[in-house]
């Protein structure tokens, strides 16, 4: 398992950060930017055997073991379900749990992996290159797992330094902010995020459609490309949702669609309001909805937001999104 070539944006962001001295970085900012890559960069540069002011060499053990999910001065804290989606083996205890269907794997960060790392952190580097923890996405610690990292982030012991990635830093405990050194994700300008979309293997069409639909986040509108979903499903979803056809969203979770249709309800609202949409070409938009309707269902989805991941039959929730988005879209003014 190599590591892709990093975009050009996270090269220089991995640059910047490798002249700063500290023990503890968090990287924030809206999905899609490249938090964990940019996390993930910093790791490799940090235990590499040949690291430049540029980042790691790529080509050493070091990079190598980092690669292959296996260096032994690597600590990865994440959601079970992220460390799956990611490659990134989980403990034998925990894989034997998930195994033996004695639990599903945990969507939050577990205290008792927190226990591992910071016992991890105690430990003399087995490469003679310092140690490494990562964790993402942070705000998937609870306040049991953050309080167990405090004093630990605050006084490490010997040679470990951490990366903190997240897309949402305003759920970190204040605490945990404050022991960090703090970095703002940039966001790529439009060229260069459209020139690294065509060179992971979009068309110049379908890499503009999505990246437009995931805001201008590049590594969102990737996700939306592997997972399997049309571009042009994208194009065609407003005017279908006000027809009431749930065919649009076949191939969508429950997770996906909301997100889609909050994008959705934004843009029509800002074009009610005389502004510009952000994630739909203004021509592919329906042109109904009374702002009074429009505003209930973007509460609506708020609500359907913190509920998604429930275990609901998927096939009637997407019916239920696209009743509502029906009735939102033909609304009088």
């Amino acid at each position: 398992m190599s590591a892709p070539a990093i975009a050009p944006w996270i090269a220089v962001q991995t640059s910047a950060l490798l002249a700063q001295r500290g023990h503890a970085w968090l990287l924030a900012g809206p999905s899609g930017l490249g938090q964990y890559s940019l996390a993930l960069a910093l790791v490799r540069a940090w235990l590499c055997e040949a690291a430049s002011k540029q980042g790691a060499c790529g080509v050493c053990g070091s990079c190598h073991a980092v690669d292959v999910r296996t260096h032994a001065d690597l600590c990865v804290l994440m959601p079970e379900t992220v460390m799956l989606e990611l490659g990134w083996p989980l403990s034998e205890k925990a894989q034997a749990e998930i195994d033996d269907k004695k639990r599903k794997p945990s969507k939050e960060i577990r205290v008792d992996a927190m226990r591992e790392a910071v016992e991890f952190s105690q430990r003399t580097s087995a490469r003679g290159k310092g140690k490494a923890v990562l964790v993402f996405p942070a705000e998937r610690m609870n306040n049991v797992t953050a309080n167990a990292l405090l004093k630990t982030l605050e006084e490490p012991a010997g040679d470990v330094k951490f990366v903190l990635a997240c897309d949402a830093a305003h759920q970190l405990l204040p605490t945990i902010r404050s022991r960090c050194l703090g970095h703002s994700m940039v966001w790529p300008d439009a060229v260069s995020a459209l020139t690294w979309l065509q060179a992971q293997g979009m068309s110049a069409a379908q890499a503009g459609v999505l990246l437009r639909a995931a805001g201008g986040r590049p590594e969102d509108a990737l996700l939306f490309s592997k997972s399997g979903r049309d571009a042009q499903a994208w194009v065609r979803l407003p005017k279908a949702m006000a027809q009431g056809d749930v065919t649009v969203l076949k191939d969508w979770s429950p997770a996906q669609a909301v997100d889609a249709l909050h994008k959705l309800c934004h843009d029509v609202l800002a074009v009610q309001m005389g502004a510009d949409p952000r994630f739909f070409d203004i021509v592919d938009l329906p042109a109904g909805g009374s702002v009074q309707s429009l505003t209930a269902w973007a509460k609506s989805l708020a609500t359907s937001t913190r509920t998604v991941e429930h275990p609901f039959n998927a096939g009637l929730m997407l019916e239920t999104l696209v009743s509502q988005a029906k009735f939102a879209l033909n609304s009088a003014h």
